[in-house]
């Protein structure tokens, strides 16, 4: 199979066989052809599964081969996601594929001003990447209007209702027509994006081209238990271990991000860190250093678990495991991609048992345990069942009095600075 034998005009051929795009992946064998076909779609994929250019492709033929002319502040397909950094990836990847159209694009998100991208709607555009924030505060100062809006496509709208978009969302609804084309494509659907979907969309199309909240078979995942005062220690211990080259590590709160690479830092050991209190330009740079290699290690909280794509990324590693199950998934995702191998370690301490259980429930496996020497915990990790069970967990020891007035000591733990 082609992609030319999907529908597509030569530009975009031409385009896609640049890139290196030798043969259609099963998500745009399946999309392409259906968009292009104006069918409402709910796309569950993998990330790394081409799913972005699954939508894209199709949808940039259909504006170059159909009119009319977009009027000003008008858009013709608006593609929302949840971030800023995966709204900078989509348009990105919508330009590159683009390349030689006369179509007008642009992307908006908070975090930065407002006027140039009021400015960019004025002659109308024909294809709008946005976050739902800051395309209700376009709408509500009129700078932009739906009535020439023919799609809408809502990428990783789990992760909207995740981050608590769900009422900027009904008020986008609201504003669109409702004779239109719209596609869900996710990683993951939970349950409440099931539901949104069977409002939105009208007879759609299906396609699941892996297991529901499944991980890529070809990353390895596996876990070293430790105690939680010890992480940071075990971190760089692994880092000169293993001679990792490039790693992006998740860390559960901005604080945390900031500690670890305060104490990598301590350690001769530079890395850059993105969260929600870093400013835009800081993340994108960030962003675009550990791209492009000038940084080895990326600290970030959820913000960055989907949105980056990186190709070849050898190293994942969960500090801590995150609060929601799925977003291991999305975690584990950026490893592994485009049907390269990956690797996956989570540091996991006993506190957390409860999390294990949910992510080995959700994904069906159970992960693997690799006790580090030298690292063996003093609070046990209990072991699970892989269907969510806790097998058996440690009751806490009583103290006594005498031992609960007793001030709490600081754990001084030393590290050896990198030869």
């Amino acid at each position: 199979m082609s992609f030319a034998s999907l529908g597509l005009i030569d530009p975009l051929v031409r385009t896609v066989e640049s890139l290196g795009y030798a043969t259609p992946t099963p998500v745009q064998a399946q999309a392409i052809p259906a968009v292009l076909a104006k069918r409402d779609i709910m796309a569950a994929a993998q990330t790394g599964t081409g799913k972005t250019a699954g939508f894209a492709l199709p949808l940039l033929q259909r504006l170059t081969m159909e009119g009319p002319q977009v009027a000003a502040n008008c858009v013709r397909v608006l593609i929302l996601v949840p971030t800023r950094e995966l709204a900078e990836q989509v348009h990105a990847s919508v330009r590159t594929y683009g390349a030689g159209l006369p179509l007008r694009t642009a992307v908006a998100y908070g975090g930065g001003s407002i006027n140039p991208q009021m400015m960019k709607l004025r002659k109308g555009l024909d294809l709008l990447v946005a976050t739902p924030g800051r395309l209700l505060d376009l709408y509500r100062q009129n700078a932009v209007q739906f009535t020439q809006l023919h799609t809408l496509v809502l990428d990783e709208a789990d992760r909207m209702l995740d981050l608590g978009f769900a009422r900027e969302l009904d008020a986008v609804f609201a504003a669109l027509p409702r004779q239109r084309q719209t596609l869900l494509f996710s990683a993951t659907f939970s349950d409440p994006i099931r539901a949104l979907a069977a409002q939105l969309l009208v007879d759609p199309l299906s396609i699941e081209v892996s297991p529901r909240n499944s991980t890529v078979k070809r990353i390895r995942q596996w876990l070293v238990p430790v105690d939680k005062k010890r992480k940071s220690e075990l971190f760089l211990h692994l880092l000169r271990k293993k001679r990792w080259r490039q790693v992006l590590v998740f860390v559960k709160t901005r604080r945390g991000v900031d500690e670890l690479v305060d104490t990598l830092a301590a350690n001769g050991i530079a890395a850059d860190a993105i969260h929600g209190d870093k400013p835009q330009p800081a993340r994108l740079r960030a962003l675009e250093r550990f791209k492009s290699g000038q940084a080895a290690i990326l600290v970030a909280t959820d913000v960055a678990a989907r949105g980056l794509d990186i190709d070849d990324l050898p190293q994942v590693v969960n500090f801590d495991l995150p609060i929601v199950a799925e977003d291991y998934v999305h975690r584990t995702g950026r490893t592994g991609r485009a049907g390269a191998a990956g690797d996956a370690l989570s540091l996991v301490c006993a506190d957390e048992v409860d999390l294990l259980a949910a992510i080995e429930a959700l994904t069906g496996q159970l992960l693997e345990r690799i006790e580090e020497p030298g690292f063996a915990p003093e609070h046990r990790v209990p072991l699970t069942s892989g269907g969510g069970q806790v097998l058996k967990k440690p009751k806490k020891p009583k103290k006594n009095k005498a031992q609960a007035d007793a001030p709490v000591s600081q754990v001084d733990v030393r590290f050896l600075k990198p030869r």
